[in-house]
Parts: structure tokens; sequence; C-alpha cells
């Protein structure tokens, strides 16, 4: 059937989904009428890891996200329009191999409702491979945002919603007036920045400080510039630093009694950046280069949102009085992560986030999704649900 928007559909009526045949997603409405555009990010699923415990970290979310789940631990079903993952899909400590981006793929399968091509992704540190590898080719077969290996991760360019623009490494899209920025993270050159020689017998873990290149910053400013009147949305697999829970210097570790330090989110790696292993600290191979935070401080509100993943982060944990969401800068900082339940040493209930733009409305509303009930029930949870004021008001 036809939609107002002259959107051809078909519905279907056991779950209330929508299949779009269009390469424009229509857009569901308020309680006012209202057109509204909802954007499901995620982060560091980490399949590798939490597959060895039987438990499909991807599949299991897309499943929920699409069908709700029934029984003793339900929990429903939710609209999106496109979902956004933030990295982090491999869950090795060493260089991801073939057979974990085929798991990858086999756990995307899982989308009935939706196409492969409405999710966006990025690369997080896991997912890169060493420095004398071809450059980050794991990613680009597998999760190829771009889709030049389509036989391999299935995304055909064609399909995509939205159109993309950019390289696999950085990329631009847009939903109406919504400018969405999408960086990889490059941690790929020799350590301390990257991982070691694929015949090194150490393992150097994944190297956690982020990094971008140069030119990715470069390319981030300028279109940040030349888009004053867009809402602008920034993403990578990193926070920017002090900015989230656990976003500052040693923001992944603890003190002891004798002064070293130990793992909380993040593994220490001595001959790696430990130092920085919460936020994006390397700009190419300059350490805690910052190149992002001082842009953004002098220039207040230059975008609206950065997201990001990486710490995985339980529903009420604070440290040094900051939370999954913060406001500094004038842009709202948002941490979506993770949907990985054994990854992290602190078994940290996997969830996501639903970000619901309204036409004509300067609101954005950010919901706090659980997966499991490992710590508190599954699905919303209200009292972590926040309402975000965007520089304009959303136009579609």
């Amino acid at each position: 059937m036809k939609s107002k928007y002259g959107i051809t559909l078909t519905v279907t009526a056991a779950v209330g989904m929508i299949f779009i045949s269009s390469t424009l997603l229509s857009a569901d409405s308020d309680s006012t009428g209202r057109k509204t555009f909802k954007v499901w990010v995620f982060s560091d699923p980490h399949v590798g890891t939490d597959i060895e415990k039987g438990y499909e970290s991807l599949a299991e979310a897309i499943r929920q996200s699409e069908s709700g789940r029934t029984g003793h631990n339900s929990s429903p079903a939710f609209d999106w329009n496109i979902a956004i993952c933030l990295g982090d899909f491999a869950g090795g400590f060493k260089a991801p191999v073939d057979s974990e981006g085929e798991e990858v793929v086999r756990q995307f399968g899982a989308l009935k409702y939706h196409r492969r091509e409405h999710i966006y992704s990025v690369a997080g540190n896991h997912d890169a491979t060493t420095h004398d590898e071809q450059t980050q080719w794991w990613f680009r077969k597998w999760i190829d945002p771009m889709g030049g290996n389509t036989g391999h991760s299935k995304v055909d360019a064609r399909h995509r919603p939205y159109p993309v623009t950019g390289t696999w490494e950085r990329y631009f899209f847009r939903v109406g007036n919504v400018l969405f920025l999408l960086m990889s993270d490059r941690n790929d050159l020799p350590p301390p920045v990257g991982r070691g020689s694929i015949d090194d017998t150490v393992n150097r873990g994944a190297y956690p400080a982020g990094a971008v290149t140069g030119e990715t910053f470069n390319w981030w400013k300028g279109l940040v510039e030349s888009n004053p009147d867009s809402i602008i949305v920034s993403a990578h697999h990193h926070m920017l630093k002090e900015t989230t829970s656990a976003s500052g210097e040693w923001g992944g570790f603890t003190d002891r009694n004798d002064g070293s330090k130990r793992p909380l989110y993040h593994g220490h790696n001595a001959s790696g950046a430990p130092v920085g292993a919460s936020y994006l600290y390397f700009l190419d191979d300059k350490p805690d280069a910052q190149a992002f935070e001082r842009y953004l401080d002098k220039n207040n509100g230059a975008i609206d949102l950065w997201l990001g993943g990486h710490t995985h982060l339980s529903a009420g944990r604070t440290t040094d009085g900051r939370g999954y969401l913060e406001r500094k800068w004038g842009v709202t900082f948002i941490n979506v992560a993770a949907l990985s339940k054994y990854h992290n040493p602190l078994i940290v209930a996997p969830s996501s986030r639903l970000l619901t733009f309204t036409e004509d409305s300067d609101k954005l509303r950010v919901q706090y999704y659980l997966h499991t009930n490992d710590y508190y029930y599954p699905g919303w949870h209200e009292e972590f649900e926040e309402i975000v004021f965007l520089s304009k008001p959303f136009k579609f």
C-alpha cells in the first residue's frame, strides 16, 4: 500500500512491523500527530566473547528490538527507523579473524523487519587488525559500511535508507536536517597506538586507547563548520576526555593499596597507553591530543550530540560524578555501551539506547533499554530516561 508520503509499504500484521521497499523510511507519529524518527544506538557486542558462553549478544538484541521476549524475562519490542553500532563487533584480544566475521554476519541474519543496511556502523579498537596487515581489512570485509564487500558482509549500499558519503573510516549521511558524522577508530598503527605484529606471540590486547587520523579530524571539522544549519550528531567508538563516566585519565582502572592500577573496565597493557584507555586519546600517533575537546571548548555548541561506547557502563554507575549521559561545551555526550554480557569482567548487564527525534521539536528523548535481567528487569528503565534539548527543531 502507499503511505501519505508516497512510500510503498508492506505491512506484516502479526507483529505490526513494516518492510520498506523505498530508499526512504516512513516516520511514526507521536500523540500530537507530529512525525518522529527513532535511532537505536548500541555498541560493543563482542560476539566472539559471548558466543563462547552460548549468548548471541548481537542477534538477541535484534530479536528483542523487533519482536520482544515473552515469558519470565519478558521485554517489549520497540520501533526504530535506523540503528547505529559504535563498534567492537569482535571480542578477541588479538586481531580478529574470518571466523568471527562470519559469526557477526550470521547474527545480523536475525533481522526480520529491517534490512542489514538499516544499521550504520563504525570500527572499535577490538575490530582493528595489526599494523603490518592490510589496513582494517577485517572491518572492511565483514562490517563494510560502504558496501564494498557485499559477498561477505551482505551490505548493499543501494539499499541504504539514507545514502552514505565518504569512506569506510569516515562517512556521513543525512536525515532531514540531522547530519550524522561517523568515524571509525584507527587503532592500527604500531604499538603503543595499535596492535603488534601478526607473528607476535605476546598477547598485546586490543590497545584500548582511542585513535583517529588527522585527516579524519580535519574532515569532521570541515563538515561541522560548513553545516551551521544542521543538527550535528558525531559518533565514534570512544567518548571524549572527561565527558561521561570513566572517561578521564586512568578511567578504566582503580587504585590498589600499593599504588598500582587494577583493571576495572579495560585491560592494563603497559606497552600501550593505559592512561588513556577510556577515551579518544591519539590523533595519528600524538598522545592525549584532545583535538576534538579543544575545538569544542572554543566553539561552544558546534555539534549537538557525541555518541560513543567502549566503556561498558551499568545503568546507574557513576564515576567522578559523571554518568552515561552528560553535557559539556554545549554538547550532549551519550555512552551507549554495551550489548556484550561476558566481555567485561564486571559482567555488566547488556543495554542500548533509543533516540527519538520529533518533527518541529528541539527535544530529543533518550531511552535506556536493558536486554537481560542480570541486575535489573529487562526492558525500559524510565529512571534513566533523559530529555535533551537540541540546538534547533528537528525537520524531517
